[in-house]
């Protein structure tokens, strides 16, 4: 059975508290699985969490402030110590280069697995196409470079049961038909529907731009930053960050169907405030806000 949930590893921002370790977040989707922003910390949360480094096809950076990336060190080290058997590719700004090669042999080790990397070097740079999703990335506005990532399930078909058993089809009938596209003068859009793809959405340290609305877009999932409070915007500003209220804002207008806040600055202490602030700039869909170790399923699909 497919599973597609997002494995939360740590929510806090720049200094970790006592309840919440740096950044990292696994995306669990079918049978991949994406670590996303690897702060310090981060191979002892997956174990935690019962994340194995064999578990990782890529590793997604968005950029390179350290509570995004220290963690680098150790899960890549875990991964050649575990010798894990398939490819695993990195991606991270290409301007970023310097800092991940230092991540990456900060120390000595044996490397038994090729990683592989493909920087981004580009705002709406497509990094993947595989049978189960497009990988993109878009620029965001933060004091470094830094992108945001967005999953694309291709389209599919819905099989309609009862335009099918209108139609006479049944058996291998109906995979022929699939297949060709018509059976004799039934065409497949008379017995199916289209299957909207799902769409999951990661944004970490930015102001609000065009690259945030863009990455939400249509979004099942939205995973986004939101640092500080609204009473507290022009510190969001100052330092290229987003609020609660800003953040919720950007996933009403942009139809989000479940909306994780994470990275949560040291100075608030109550989680549940940055719900009510999200409720009061008007979305209404699906809310989480983010703890250490949580998991959240994507939304099923809709009709």
């Amino acid at each position: 059975m497919s599973v597609r949930e997002l494995v939360v590893l740590g929510t806090a921002s720049q200094v970790p508290t006592r309840h919440r370790n740096h950044n990292g977040y696994v995306l669990r989707w079918d049978g991949e699985g994406i670590l996303f922003d690897p702060g310090e910390g981060t191979q002892r949360q997956m174990l935690r969490a019962g994340v194995a480094a064999h578990d990782l096809n890529r590793i997604c950076v968005t950029h390179f402030h350290g509570d995004h990336s220290l963690g680098l060190a150790g899960v890549i080290q875990r991964i050649n110590l575990d010798r894990v058997p398939h490819p695993v590719t990195a991606h991270y700004p290409a301007s970023g280069k310097r800092f991940f090669d230092r991540l990456r042999y900060a120390t000595a080790y044996r490397e038994t697995v090729d990683l592989g990397q493909e920087p981004v070097s580009g705002d709406g740079a497509v990094l993947a196409r595989t049978p189960a999703y497009v990988l993109e990335a878009r620029r965001l506005s933060h004091p470094v470079e830094s992108y945001g990532y967005r999953l694309t399930e291709p389209d599919g078909r819905r099989m309609l049961p009862e335009r099918l058993a209108a139609a006479g089809i049944a058996g291998p009938d109906v995979g022929r038909l699939q297949r060709e596209g018509a059976l004799g003068a039934v065409t497949l859009d008379d017995v199916s529907e289209v299957r909207r793809g799902q769409r999951f959405a990661f944004v970490m340290d930015t102001r609000l731009c065009e690259g945030v609305e863009a990455l939400a877009e249509g979004c099942d999932m939205l995973v986004i930053e939101s640092t500080f409070l609204d009473e507290d915007e022009s510190l969001a500003v100052e330092h290229g960050h987003l609020t609660a209220g800003q953040a919720a804002r950007v996933a009403a207008a942009a139809g989000v169907r479940h909306l994780v806040l994470t990275h949560f600055s040291q100075r608030y202490d109550d989680p549940a405030v940055f719900e009510r602030q999200a409720r009061a700039a008007g979305f209404t869909g699906g809310l989480t806000v983010a703890r250490d170790l949580l998991r959240v399923p994507v939304p099923k699909r809709e009709r």
